[in-house]
């Protein structure tokens, strides 16, 4: 990504290497101003010439500094800057992705390890402009101009002075080999963690009901204790590496200072050629300490650039073909066409639903009954394409949905879900949710038709109501109306009710089922539910169990039938 910003960080390099080349240039000229004042000690007496030269020494010297410093800044800016983009490119490509991907992918993935690789990982990949691929070129630039410069100066002293970096490189690749792993086994730790707390706050009211706060306090000690040793174990390396790296160092930096200082007093160089050797290996003091945090950030960047593509590169099951049209809806005539369906759990298959046939056009309603686990849900998962079907194919007017746009098809088709989710915003923010630019009186009219008009009405600030997390503030029957007037605002084809009655009272039930009836007309309306006073309405009742369809007929025809369904109704009629 860093080749999307080629000018920053072509400017980032040339400033890199601009502040390397006077970097070097330092020492230089600090061994010049030491022999021009060893020259002045030795003439007993000042000279203008040996003043002159030291002054103009001295100012060179001091604006090598200042140029070093102007771009130094200039490369950490720009770097910082690609750095930056490259996160938020991240961020927004693994949230684009996690929005595409289908229900099957969110069935086996874990939000809090998701949240940890959009957050944690792309920030490891973030600081490895800076910290990886800018301290790289650094070292590079610097180690190999400084090769040249201190070899051309004197060999001896060159290759002694630079005698600690096949150590380095040696300990460095060591080092970056364990840190990988262990970059690895800290993610996957603090991805757990994420998971921990994630579902602690969601869960904290039936952790305070149950009083399983010291239990819960235990679980995250634990998994807080876990990579926690994953850290020291870390520490550890970086220590034992990088003291063995600056043990290295200061060897050479001896053997100079040693075999210099004897060349010095039998004058085959000079004090200040002594002193340039010694002031570039301070010089490179520095970088070699920070080649522990080298390895460390190419073995973070690494780790987290597996587990960010391992998302990024994720296909969707359910996927638009490339001459999908947007669906044209004219009768909203619905046709499940001998669909069977098939949950994979790893590398085995689960079946599910099997030969389900049923139609229902525009004005018509079609409920289905059946114990748990029968396949009713994965019935109303199937028609707006949550996943597909393994078999058979599913129609609304004569068009097969995987032949058009998930869009289009998903704006005529409302799922009203038992799984309840509002956003933490206001009540008409919630409500208008899939038409943000509904008016007012679009959204008065759903929440009628869902019997939560005149509750709205009673709050204090009305449709302005902020919601809280998750709906917490709301009551589960007002909750359940609120997402069926979220639904009844997009004016869909087909209406799809999963269970979604089920914690509202017997007479609200029937004032809603009445108002939608109202609307019927113009929708297909598929009623799951566990109430069989709810079906009873219904042009069509299915009776699932098992993935097939074993009783069919209106209530009437099905009492008669003396079936499963006779007893069922026997029994909630005595109940």
């Amino acid at each position: 990504m860093t080749f999307h910003y080629p000018a920053q960080m072509i400017g980032a390099v040339i400033a890199l290497i601009a502040a390397v080349i006077f970097q070097i240039y330092i020492p230089q000229f600090l061994g010049t101003a030491v022999d021009n004042a060893y020259a002045l000690l030795q003439t007993g007496g000042p000279q203008e010439a040996a003043r002159r030269a030291l002054l103009t020494t001295g100012l060179l010297l001091f604006g090598a500094s200042v140029l070093r410093g102007v771009f130094t800044m200039l490369h950490n800016y720009l770097g910082e800057a690609v750095g930056q983009h490259i996160g938020y490119e991240l961020r927004m490509a693994i949230y684009d992705k996690i929005q595409r991907l289908d229900f099957r992918y969110h069935d086996h993935a874990h939000s809090g390890d998701l949240i940890t690789r959009g957050m944690l990982d792309v920030e490891g990949v973030r600081l490895f402009v800076n910290t990886g691929i800018k301290r790289l070129i650094f070292l590079s630039v610097l180690i190999g101009f400084g090769t040249v410069r201190l070899l051309m100066a004197n060999w001896l002293l060159g290759l002694l002075a630079l005698s600690f970096v096949p150590i380095v490189g040696w300990r460095a690749i060591n080092a970056r080999l364990s840190l990988r792993e262990s970059w690895q086994q800290l993610q996957e730790r603090l991805s757990f963690l994420t998971r921990v707390m994630e579902e602690n706050l969601q869960g904290i009211r039936v952790v305070r009901a149950f009083s399983a706060q010291t239990h819960e306090m235990e679980k995250f000690n634990q998994a807080t204790a876990e990579a926690q040793a994953i850290t020291s174990e870390r520490i550890g390396i970086r220590v034992r590496n990088g003291t063995l790296m600056t043990f290295a160092f200061y060897v050479s930096m001896g053997l100079v200072l040693i075999v210099g200082g004897g060349m010095t007093i039998r004058g085959e160089i000079t004090v200040g050629r002594l002193t340039e050797f010694l002031a570039f290996m301070t010089v490179l003091q520095m970088p070699v300490r920070q080649l522990g945090l080298l390895v460390n950030s190419f073995a973070r960047a690494t780790t987290s650039g597996d587990r960010l593509f391992s998302v990024l590169d994720e296909e969707p099951d359910i996927r638009e073909t490339a001459h999908a049209a947007a669906l044209s809806v004219t009768d909203a005539v619905l046709e499940f066409d001998s669909v069977s369906f098939e949950y994979q759990m790893g590398d085995s298959a689960i079946p599910v639903l099997s030969d389900v046939s049923f139609r229902a056009k525009r004005g018509q309603t079609v409920g289905i009954i059946g114990p748990p686990g029968a396949g009713k849900s994965t019935i109303a998962h199937l028609i707006p394409r949550f996943y597909d079907a393994t078999a058979g194919s599913i129609q609304i007017d004569g068009q097969d949905i995987r032949e058009v746009t998930l869009k289009s098809l998903r704006n005529a088709v409302s799922v009203i879900q038992q799984d309840i989710f509002l956003f933490t915003a206001g009540l008409e923010n919630n409500i208008a949710y899939g038409d943000p630019w509904a008016d007012r009186d679009k959204i008065i009219t759903a929440t009628n038709a869902a019997q939560l008009h005149n509750y709205i009405g009673s709050l204090p600030r009305g449709y302005s109501t902020l919601v809280g997390e998750r709906g917490v503030s709301l009551s589960g029957g007002q909750r359940q109306r609120l997402v069926i007037a979220r639904a009844l605002l997009m004016q869909p084809s087909i209406m799809v009710f999963d269970d979604s009655t089920a914690a509202i009272d017997a007479a609200t039930e029937q004032r809603i089922l009445s108002s939608i009836e109202e609307h019927s007309s113009d929708m297909v309306s598929i009623i799951i539910s566990h109430r069989l006073s709810s079906l009873l309405h219904a042009d069509e009742i299915l009776f699932v169990d098992g993935g097939r369809i074993v009783e069919r007929g209106d209530h009437d025809s099905l009492l008669a039938a003396g079936g499963r369904y006779a007893a069922l109704y026997e029994l909630q009629a005595n109940g």
